[in-house]
């Protein structure tokens, strides 16, 4: 079964850990879009690894991870992981990872861009400061440099020098800074290249070859719905498309192709940096739930904002991933709590909104509607079935399947490999 992996929030649901659950009965797993701004985290044991570009299938012996066309590389960032991983005992060779040609490079000069644009805004967006928001910028402008163009010292030495001519103007005579030198960067992206290169391929004719073989697929999404470009909360998102049809264009594979799509939620709302969040915390119980479930950016550090479950944003995401089955992360973190609240609908000049708005200014002031549940206050970690759930857990469970017309079948309760339910 070909499966896709996709955050229903603001990413940060913790896919991760069910990639990780769900690889093991995949032969292949693929990242589809995004950069090393994303960060999956999986806990083996007492071991945690951090993945930025890596799938995190390649824990998985025999398990083969594609990084596809959609995804911006940063050469440096992805040979570090690499080489982190040779330290802790993992070889990750070019039988098990394969990269595409046609995935565009993340230069130093993206990076340096990303921070100099966000300086100068009024309104911050929030980035991550990696230079994926550029990097994609110079992918749509044509003038970006893709991972192939690393192994042609001809293609990138006319590609990085008509760049440079831009990028350093923009520099001097808009950021007032210096800007980069020709030599050095060209001879480092030559290096990254020659590394890389065992690992390269058209991961697309790959692909389509091992679903003509019945070789089974598992997509992973980076970020999460609401930060799509597109259906995303629109300026403060991701510059990728992270919903379900980013698959399509960022592996070469047809949708007619993927069997399942599986929404990761958390069993509260979280999302980092700025942007509309009606659901947020006052501060007392955004501190404790922080706290309790780790919220920390596993790329930045930053602390997550944490809020209610808001079933308006989630529904939405339901209908334009088709989703079949859901993923709830974290239900643990929410033990501690007398009551429980979940998000039914908003309020905005005195009329109910039953449909995640379009427009920002409407979504940055809308009222949300709660519906109050009583709380478990027990720990659920050794649960191992949904049965030995308490009661009231139960009841939260089916009373988002309810409002968001989808079911549960999958229920973390823990950081760990197996503390997870399977319904």
């Amino acid at each position: 079964m070909n499966i896709v992996v996709v955050g229903s929030q603001w990413g940060d649901e913790g896919k991760g850990k069910l990639i990780d659950i769900l690889s093991e009965h995949s032969d292949i797993t693929v990242r589809y879009q995004g950069g090393n701004n994303a960060g999956h985290t999986v806990v083996v044991g007492d071991q945690e690894y951090v993945f930025h570009l890596l799938p995190s299938a390649i824990l998985h012996k025999g398990k083969v991870c594609v990084i596809g066309n959609g995804v911006v590389v940063d050469p440096k960032a992805l040979l570090k992981e690499i080489d982190d991983l040779a330290r802790r005992g993992i070889k990750v060779g070019a039988q098990r990872l394969k990269i595409s040609g046609h995935a565009h490079v993340v230069m130093p000069y993206h990076r340096i861009l990303d921070g100099l644009r966000e300086s100068k805004r009024k309104n911050k967006i929030g980035t991550t400061g990696r230079g994926i928001g550029p990097c994609y910028a110079d992918k749509v402008s044509r003038c970006g440099i893709r991972i192939i163009d690393l192994l042609n010292p001809r293609v990138l030495k006319s590609k990085l020098d008509d760049n440079l001519r831009e990028k350093n103007e923009i520099f001097q005579k808009v950021f007032n800074t210096r800007g980069f030198s020709f030599r050095g960067i060209y001879e480092e992206y030559l290096g990254y290249g020659k590394k890389l290169s065992p690992y390269v391929c058209d991961a697309a004719l790959y692909l389509n070859d091992a679903l003509d073989h019945k070789k089974s697929v598992l997509f992973e999404g980076a970020q999460g719905t609401f930060l799509d470009i597109d259906f995303g909360t629109y300026p403060f998102v991701t510059s990728s498309n992270s919903i379900v049809g980013g698959l399509c264009t960022g592996s070469g594979v047809a949708p007619t192709r993927i069997d399942k799509t599986i929404a990761c939620v958390k069993a509260y709302t979280t999302r980092v940096g700025e942007g509309p969040f009606p659901t947020e915390f006052a501060s007392s119980l955004k501190n404790e739930i922080r706290t309790k479930g780790n919220e920390f950016g596993a790329t930045t550090g930053r602390p997550r904002r944490c809020g209610w479950f808001d079933s308006v944003l989630v529904r939405y995401s339901v209908i334009i991933n088709n989703v079949h089955e859901l993923a709830i992360m974290k239900l643990d973190v929410l033990g501690d709590l007398d009551k429980i609240r979940i998000c039914t609908g908003y309020k905005y000049k005195g009329k109910i909104c039953k449909d995640f708005p379009m427009d920002f200014e409407v979504l940055s002031n809308v009222q949300p509607i709660y519906e109050e549940l009583d709380g478990w206050k027990t720990d659920i970690s050794g649960a191992r079935t949904y049965a030995q759930l308490p009661v009231n857990a139960r009841k939260y469970i089916e009373r988002l399947e309810k409002l968001l017309k989808v079911g549960v079948k999958y229920i973390s309760i823990g950081t760990k490999r197996s503390e997870i339910i399977i319904r």
